[in-house]
């Protein structure tokens, strides 16, 4: 276990631009994260053109799957 799982960091921080450092065992915390996040607002990202419908298409072709399986293998049969 290293001296900073057991340090409590009661000898104080000395703060810097961005950063503290614990005066007993070195632990760094960054106070601030402008460097995380780059400048200006994320950009809309568009995707491909897409038939509107697939979606409905593909959730009733499941529907007719899991119907052509029998009620006893499907997952939306009522309980007895």
């Amino acid at each position: 276990m290293g001296s900073a799982a057991r340090c409590a960091h009661r000898s104080g921080w000395t703060h810097a631009t961005g950063e503290s450092h614990c005066n007993c065992c070195g632990t760094r915390r960054f106070t601030q994260y402008g460097a995380l996040r780059p400048p200006g607002l994320p950009q809309a990202v568009a995707t491909a053109d897409r038939d509107p419908r697939a979606a409905d298409r593909s959730a009733a072709l499941n529907v007719a799957l899991a119907s052509r399986r029998g009620a006893r293998r499907s997952a939306w049969r009522s309980p007895s």
